[in-house]
């Protein structure tokens, strides 16, 4: 059959391999013996997952671990809605939060490799409103001659603000070392900037220049919740040409055959979108506006995205294999390596023992410091909503937990789940 250029083939072939893509995605498995892992200890998982659905910690969870690019366990359990009581499924829709940030990341890494930006550019090269940025300082108010009157409140402390040592770097924003609306200062003055993104659509950090930071950059460790990686994001925009859903769909989701990743969810999607829930004295309670990260209009690179299991994993095999899964190639070996690395060590303020922090992923340095199963060089996130995944580049293996309310302690029980089943 010919497959020169304009011959049928040539245009039928390619039109078939895309459209077999998904199909071919969801046919990854594997038995847990056949990737070195023992099916009887995985059950563990789901008896972790069992004891928390009865302690009402949450209403269900979908787990998932792959090995070597293929699903070896995938499993959902309890309701993805206590209104309604549906069931959980697989194919369950979550909302990932802050597990957005490392497709950020990535996306940064595969612009960094073509050319067009640097980890050490300063953020004012592509939003010039960072250019002059200050910082919060706050010191106690000077005691005052006069004793106070009895019972009178403490004078309050003075705030002033100081020009920043340095320029803010794309280093910076990835590694949570901006101080960019990273504690009350900061969060206090961006939050009237934040709060019409999602309706409007307009893209805040460009204003975002105004707000004062909350230490010097590179000082410290402090979680940047929105601010540092939606301007990471909005870079990709004004580097690429394209909104960052366009950029994600394009270059990373749809050539890993990620079909079930995105920033909102079409009518059919939203049926199986989970119910979202707090925990209270009076139990689990369904969260007010379980989609105050997502948005039509205004896409998120902190966390705005929603995603299966199944659709996320694809993501972590991707990293887990050096950047490359099923013959594409999303960044180089190096590249991932890099961002697995502790360019933040545990030592500067800010951090844990035996956990450093990379490209927008939290790296294990010393899992015994760290008080972990895990390998060293073992690097993921977290959700703010519960979903929480980890990459172990040492034996190619990818967990993920869907969970859609807050409990923290999940996440180091399913990381030890999961290792106690590794054979080799």
């Amino acid at each position: 059959m010919s497959l020169e250029p304009g011959s049928f083939a040539s245009k039928v072939i390619p039109f078939a391999l895309a459209a077999l893509l998904p199909l071919i995605a969801q046919a990854q498995t594997a038995k847990p013996e056949q990737a070195g892992l023992s099916q009887a200890r995985l059950q563990r998982v789901g008896e972790l997952v069992e004891r928390n659905i009865k302690a009402g910690e949450v209403t269900g969870a979908v787990t998932l671990v792959a090995r070597n690019g293929r699903i070896v366990f995938l499993q959902a359990q309890g309701e993805s809605s206590l209104e309604t009581k549906t069931p959980m499924q697989k194919d369950t829709i979550f909302r990932i939060a802050s597990m957005t940030k490392p497709v950020t990341g990535v996306a940064i890494l595969m612009l960094v490799e073509e050319g067009k930006i640097r980890l050490t550019d300063p953020i004012s090269k592509f939003i010039p409103a960072f250019k002059d940025l200050k910082v919060s300082v706050t010191r106690p108010q000077a005691p005052a001659l006069a004793l106070p009157a009895p019972g009178a409140a403490p004078l309050p402390p003075q705030t002033f603000l100081v020009p920043a040592d340095r320029e803010m770097t794309i280093l910076d924003a990835l590694t949570h070392t901006s101080g960019i609306m990273s504690g009350p200062a900061s969060i206090a003055a961006g939050r009237a900037l934040e709060d019409s993104r999602q309706q409007t659509g307009l893209n805040w950090t460009e204003s975002l220049g105004t707000v004062p930071l909350e230490f010097q950059p590179g000082s410290r460790w402090a979680y940047s919740a929105r601010a540092g990686f939606d301007t990471l994001a909005h870079i990709v925009e004004i580097v690429s040409g394209q909104n960052f859903n366009e950029f994600t769909q394009q270059r990373i989701f749809k050539p890993l055959g990620m079909r079930e990743t995105f920033f909102w969810p079409t009518s059919a999607q939203r049926a199986r979108l989970v119910g979202s829930y707090t925990k209270t004295a009076k139990g689990l309670t369904p969260r007010k506006n379980p989609d105050q990260l997502s948005s039509e209009v205004y896409f998120s690179g902190s966390g705005g995205l929603m995603s299966t299991a199944e659709s996320y994993a694809r993501f972590g095999m991707m990293l887990a294999n050096g950047g490359e899964l099923d013959g594409v190639r999303i960044l180089s070996p190096r590249s991932v390596e890099l961002m697995g690395s502790a360019f933040i060590p545990d030592t500067l303020p800010g951090r844990s023992p035996g956990e450093g922090y990379g490209l927008s992923v939290r790296v294990v340095t010393d899992p015994v410091a760290r008080i972990t199963t895990l390998s060293k060089g073992s690097f993921g996130w977290s959700g703010a909503f519960g979903t929480h995944f980890f990459v172990d580049p040492s034996k190619k293996l990818v967990g993920i937990l869907m969970i859609q309310t807050p409990a923290n302690e999940m996440r180091g029980d399913f990381e030890d789940a999961v290792m106690q089943a590794v054979g080799e």
